[in-house]
């Protein structure tokens, strides 16, 4: 294809090699936007610019971008070790990693499976649920329960218990089986312009027990969901919903997951949601800001109880049957060990927890700008939906999402709703000027 004269050096990149993920490819091509460097808060693109990063790189960059502590420890275990093989030997840094987050996991939970990614994770999860209850003689729980709206992941069983329309239907014939939906908790009618979690909406989580009236409990085997959700537009959860939803769990032998592949390190002040929320999950997903997004790692993190049920029978037997190549890669845990040091070293959550004040007091003074017709908040995430414009649904997301990149701000846009999650590093400046890079944005995007 051709290429914009001036964009890029056509020696040095080919534009019709790479497939982008979640990208519209063909129109990206005609105005490609790159970056080459990165530090603190801020991007750098091949020519010079600097970008404000507003999602913490895709909202994993908790601590910024190459903090030293985490670049200094990825450097110092290459030197030492590049590659061990995770089945039936390991290295010294996974179990430490493993045994920090343990010492910091809400509860009970603390065994942790790890992974490389938070698909990974997410389906490691799925896999851990079902083979739990076939270990305690109750195979027959094999249903397992997502919700609309819900991401988790790319994974088939991430796909088949998420409810993300267009991450569903391509592949619609390969979908676990089983498998159903809870009601999704964003109602404009009820909770628009809610500042942090939405008074109405608990009595949401009675859609569980349809569901367990539909199909019988002693057919499921876990219900999925993440505390807030990100990738559909930070939809928050109603006061008193995700406490309903452990109580309906516990009651019926269901286990219950939270994905905080997006919600734990900081994101919302705490070292996971379901700190916050003060409700114990049996099963955690982890990744992206477990190392501040510099090199990819996810996992699982399970209960006791949980964890026990696999370890009978005799010892030379392997209890279960899944892994991956790169779990626990050394790399990857020595940049976990660093991150779990600086956000505790320098009081990061702390730092969150303050600037969540500035964050929704910014984000929901554009309530009255043109198209507006919800704020949401939660911790270091903020989502503004827009109206479709008649004819072209996502157009005005896309059209803000650009403005933005060329006036030096970097957000996300998922149809027309504009996400930020700064870093627990940024600013109030930095905050204000998100916002207001939005704010000009929504209003040059009629």
């Amino acid at each position: 294809m051709s290429r914009p004269a001036g964009m890029l050096d056509d020696d040095a990149l080919d534009l019709d090699a790479l497939w982008l993920p979640f990208t519209h490819n063909r129109l990206y091509k005609k105005a490609p936007r790159l970056v080459e460097r990165a530090e603190g808060m801020y991007y750098t693109t091949p020519d010079g610019r600097r970008l404000l990063d507003g999602l913490s790189g895709l909202w994993c960059c908790n601590a910024g971008h190459r903090h030293p502590r985490i670049v200094e420890a990825v450097k110092a275990q290459l030197d030492e070790l590049d590659y061990a093989v995770a089945f039936q030997v390991h290295h010294p840094q996974a179990f430490r990693l493993a045994g920090a987050l343990a010492a910091r996991a809400p509860g009970d939970l603390n065994h942790v499976f790890f992974a490389g990614s938070g698909s990974e994770a997410c389906d490691t999860a799925l896999k851990i649920a079902l083979a739990y209850h076939k270990a305690r003689g109750e195979g027959g729980r094999f249903r397992l329960i997502g919700r609309e709206l819900g991401y988790h992941g790319v994974g088939f069983g991430g796909i088949a218990v998420g409810g993300m329309a267009n991450n569903r239907k391509a592949f619609a014939g390969a979908m676990l089986p089983g498998v159903d939906h809870l009601r999704h908790t964003r109602d404009l009618e009820h909770m628009a312009f809610s500042r942090g979690q939405p008074e109405w909406g608990a009595e949401l989580a009675e859609d569980l027990e349809r569901l367990v009236a539909l199909h019988d409990a002693s057919t499921i085997a876990a219900v999925i969901v993440e505390p807030m959700q990100g990738s559909a537009g930070v939809i928050v959860p109603p006061v008193g919903y995700l406490e309903r939803l452990r109580e309906i769990c516990t009651r019926h032998g269901i286990l219950l997951i939270f994905d905080e592949v997006i919600t734990g390190f900081g994101r919302l002040g705490h070292w996971f949601a379901a700190e916050r929320f003060g409700v114990q999950p049996d099963i955690v997903t982890f990744a992206k800001g477990v190392t501040s997004g510099v090199v990819p790692l996810g996992g699982v993190i399970v209960s006791a109880a949980v964890h026990e049920a696999f370890m009978h029978g005799p010892e030379h037997l392997v209890e279960l049957f899944h892994g991956y190549t790169y779990s626990g890669h050394p790399l990857a845990c020595a940049a976990g060990l660093a991150a779990l040091e600086v956000y505790e070293h320098e009081n990061l959550f702390a730092a969150a927890r303050r600037l969540e004040v500035s964050l929704e007091r910014a984000v929901h003074a554009l309530r009255d700008e043109p198209n507006v017709i919800d704020v949401r908040n939660l911790g270091l995430a903020a989502a503004i939906e827009l109206a479709p414009r008649p004819g072209a649904p996502s157009m005005r997301g896309l059209e803000v999402f650009q403005h933005c990149f060329e006036r030096g701000v970097m957000v996300r846009y998922t149809g027309d709703t504009i996400a930020l999650g700064p870093a627990c590093v940024a600013s109030l400046g930095e905050i204000e000027a998100m916002v207001e890079a939005v704010r000009d944005g929504i209003r040059a995007a009629p």
